[in-house]
């Protein structure tokens, strides 16, 4: 078999800041795709996402994963998802690296039997043809038989605004551009097509607003979606300029330095804020890696975040940890 390369998209980064700043939108996704019931109350709970893959040549190579998480509700199960901007074969020998490792972080040996439990996994197609299937499959054949288990896939594309906003799958808003990505030069060429576009993402900007104002969701989750949905045009419609600034000009701009204002004045006020806090101001990320690492020294945390130990120091004594 072939050495298969994973570069980073901006898209991966988008998935991961979700899912890291704005867990809570997780969980519509996983009872959508594995028809759970979690009512969102349930505590997530994220595993390391750095592994030490060893490969056949000897090297060990570092992968980092798009989410491996524990949701702890009536039962606990852990989940593996990953997002992926096009259909490709090779996210197969992927998830089984990830999902045999995720297994073993997690192994217990009772005398001479190692048990490992595999996580439930799934799939999130930006784009997707025809020939897509609903599910992938892993099958090992093992000297005491065979073994096979479904990895669930889930195709962004193919949700309305409305399904989007009925179902809660906010957590699709930002690639929710993957839809208009054929008629970028059409958009382009045509004020009116693009003004029907933009006009499905002021119906997006609105409803946000109208969920926010319920308290349906934080304004910290509103902006971030919104700044990433601006994040995914951007990159996606590159060669689009009309398309780009007709997007940024309704889900608006300089989000995430205003919210993380807000975070700190919610800090002071309430004490530790849970979660969802990695962002461009330091600030906040040494927050953030303080409450990931509570195992961390103020020495571990400037190293990690890239700051004096101090400034770390200064940082946790104002939100009293």
């Amino acid at each position: 078999m072939g050495e298969i390369t994973i570069v980073s998209t901006p898209y991966d980064d988008v998935f991961r800041t979700l899912l890291n700043d704005c867990r809570e939108l997780v969980i519509p996704v996983i009872n959508e795709l594995f028809w759970t019931k979690y009512s969102g109350n349930e505590k997530i709970v994220f595993s390391q996402d750095v592994h030490f893959l060893n490969r056949q040549d000897g090297n060990e190579d570092k992968e980092i994963t798009d989410t491996s998480f524990t949701i702890l509700g009536d039962e606990t199960k852990k989940y593996h998802l990953e997002c992926q901007s096009s259909t490709d074969s090779s996210m197969l020998v992927r998830f089984f690296e990830y999902d045999t490792q995720i297994a073993l972080d997690t192994g217990e040996i009772d005398g001479d039997v190692l048990t490992v439990t595999f996580p439930h996994s799934a799939l999130l197609y930006l784009r997707h043809n025809s020939a897509a299937s609903d599910k992938l499959k892993i099958r090992m054949v093992t000297p005491g038989g065979s073994v096979e288990y479904d990895i669930l896939v889930m195709k962004s594309q193919e949700y309305t605004i409305d399904e989007i906003f009925e179902k809660k799958l906010l957590f699709l808003i930002p690639f929710y551009i993957f839809v208009h990505e054929k008629y970028f030069q059409e958009y382009e060429n045509d004020a009116a097509k693009l003004s029907t576009m933009l006009a499905e993402y002021a119906e997006i900007k609105n409803r946000l607003e109208a969920m926010a104002n319920r308290e349906e969701i934080c304004e910290y989750t509103k902006c971030t979606i919104n700044d990433m949905t601006n994040k995914t045009a951007w990159h996606l419609a590159k060669n689009y300029k009309t398309v780009r600034k007709g997007v940024k000009d309704i889900m608006g701009g300089k989000v995430l330095e205003y919210e993380a204002k807000t975070i700190l004045n919610r800090g002071r006020a309430e004490g530790r804020e849970e979660g969802r806090l990695e962002g461009k101001i330091l600030t906040v990320r040494i927050f953030q890696t303080a409450k990931k690492n509570p195992e961390f020294t103020c020495n571990q945390i400037a190293e990690e975040v890239g700051c004096s130990a101090q400034e770390v120091d200064d940082t946790l004594k104002m939100f009293g940890l």
